[in-house]
């Protein structure tokens, strides 16, 4: 694996980052996660933005999305995989201990993995722990994603791939990586950006092409919806078998069937939608 790491190409065993850095310290930092397909990234250009979006909400300078992109090239065209997550993280850099930021500037990280293709479908737990639809990162794609690294040990615990959260109020909100979406009486639903849940690239993009509605959702609509489908970048639309000790029987149902068809029709047209 060949990964860039502050301004060049690093083979693995030589990729390095400081232990002041304020991304490993304090958590100070931003990513995104790219799916990439034979050499070919999807959706960069609402990726970088959203990068962009979340280094301005932790006051971090703003990237240089020309650097970024000759970064992603880059790492791109150094591992060649049939289909691969792409992951960008951006730092505070080079700080004192403590959560006080350096004056180095901050950090720069691309490096690219081979990836598995989804099942059609998966199973998902519900978790205790709520997302804060106030909170100061409330939007923001960070790297303190700790309360993830939790609930997805649960969701395996219970054989699941993907744990849900309610927010403070007991909306449904999202996944630790992904959206959610219901269908009731053969109508699209996913909890809009105002719940809590970060406003997720394959969400848009699904949203849009399905016609799928925002809706503020009570978390027990899990129980009664008739079908529920996650989105993320390496899910694209999965749909979910089994919520907690409820199964939905014949998953895909004809509504997520559609969607998924929908939205591979229409990536396959557009790579930077």
């Amino acid at each position: 694996m060949r990964i860039w790491v502050d301004g060049g190409l690093r083979d693995a065993d030589d990729a390095r980052v400081s232990v002041l850095d304020h991304g490993l310290t304090v958590g100070d930092g931003v990513f995104e996660t790219v799916k990439v397909t034979g050499g070919r990234t999807f959706a960069l250009t609402r990726h970088l933005d959203r990068l962009a979006r979340s280094a301005r909400g932790l006051g971090l300078p703003e990237p240089d999305t020309d650097e970024l992109r000759r970064a992603v090239a880059a790492v791109v065209e150094a591992n060649p995989v049939p289909l691969g997550r792409l992951r960008i993280t951006y730092t505070g850099g080079l700080s004192p201990l403590g959560s006080d930021r350096g004056d180095a500037g901050p950090g720069l990280v691309v490096a690219l993995d081979e990836a598995a293709r989804r099942p059609d479908s998966t199973a998902v737990i519900t978790v205790p722990w709520t997302r804060n639809e106030r909170g100061a990162l409330t939007g923001l794609k960070t790297t303190s994603y700790a309360e993830n690294v939790v609930a997805l040990a649960r969701a395996h615990e219970h054989g699941a791939s993907e744990a849900l959260f309610p927010n403070t109020v007991g909306q449904l909100c999202e996944g630790t990586g992904s959206n959610v979406f219901v269908v009731l009486d053969g109508e699209i639903h996913t909890p809009p950006v105002s719940s809590g849940c970060l406003a997720g690239i394959t969400r848009a993009l699904a949203a849009a092409w399905t016609g799928a509605r925002e809706t503020e959702l009570p978390q027990d609509v899990l129980e009664r919806a008739d079908e529920i489908f996650l989105t993320s970048t390496l899910r694209d639309v999965q749909a979910v078998h089994r919520v907690d000790g409820r199964d939905l029987p014949g998953a895909p149902g004809p509504v997520t069937a559609k969607a998924m068809r929908i939205f591979d029709e229409r990536a396959a047209d557009d790579l930077d939608p």
